[in-house]
């Protein structure tokens, strides 16, 4: 099995999209080890190609030309890995945020993926999914998968509620060695490992989400285990550790 980490771009986002328990925006007094650029987060935005040798199952595709211009890098990207686009045949998404799905369409308007024959969807958000009028031709194609549901031999979901209402974790397991392609389990990298309990103004439910938080960083920690994050500083991909009080991540 190999996973690729393909950019498709960065977005920068205001500090006050940090939230405190009981929605209480960060402020100004962000610790020091938070970098900003022109005062704002930078968060990169990631997708994973996971190939195993005959096919290629991509989780998350990007935001196209839906949304910021610093976006939709993602077919630069699957050149740069030579991964022809053709041996895409699953696409599988780990929450429906704009980010992460439309790059189901080139901006050009092609589709991206020609041989798709899977989309998978969390069922519960398979109709904010068909509400996205730029993704029409696909609302049809749309498979809606449950929590627990496996993939194929090597992949199976695990539900990670918070940031949204279906939001998914998947789990790769091959020789002994677990991938975890967590989507927005982390969006500032650099705060929230230390601080778990911040949350993100976009989390559909803020205490979930900080309750999923600290179950799937527990579950990542351990010498077999790895991460890969669509928000982590590009390429996403590292091992989570814990303190007493507190945890960290290690970037490969």
């Amino acid at each position: 099995m190999t996973v690729t980490s393909l950019r498709d771009g960065y977005v920068d986002m205001p500090t006050r999209r940090l939230r405190q328990p009981g929605n209480i925006v960060f402020g100004d007094n962000l610790p020091s080890q938070v970098p900003l650029i022109d005062g704002a987060l930078r968060l990169s935005v990631n997708a994973f190609a996971i190939d195993d040798g005959d096919e290629i199952t991509l989780i998350d595709t990007g935001a196209s030309n839906a949304w910021h211009p610093t976006m939709g890098h993602l077919p630069k990207a699957l050149r740069e890995a030579k991964i022809a686009v053709d041996r895409v045949r699953t696409v599988a998404f780990t929450h429906t945020h704009l980010d992460h799905i439309h790059g189901l369409i080139l901006a050009d308007g092609g589709d991206g993926f020609p041989q798709l024959s899977r989309l998978l969807v969390p069922r519960l958000e398979i109709g904010m999914f068909r509400e996205e009028t730029r993704l029409e031709r696909f609302h049809g194609r749309a498979q809606p998968f449950d929590p627990g549901q496996r993939l194929s031999a090597h992949i199976d979901t695990i539900a990670t509620p918070g940031h949204e209402v279906g939001h998914t974790c998947f789990r790769l397991v091959s020789d002994g060695e677990t991938l975890l392609i967590w989507g927005d389990i982390v969006h500032v990298p650099s705060l929230q490992f230390d601080h778990p309990e911040i949350a993100w103004e976009f989390d559909a439910d803020q205490e979930q989400a900080r309750t999923t938080r600290r179950q799937i960083l527990t579950m990542a920690t351990g010498n077999a285990c790895y991460v890969a994050g669509a928000h982590l500083d590009s390429p996403g991909v590292g091992r989570v550790s814990c303190t007493e009080t507190a945890f960290r991540f290690e970037p490969l």
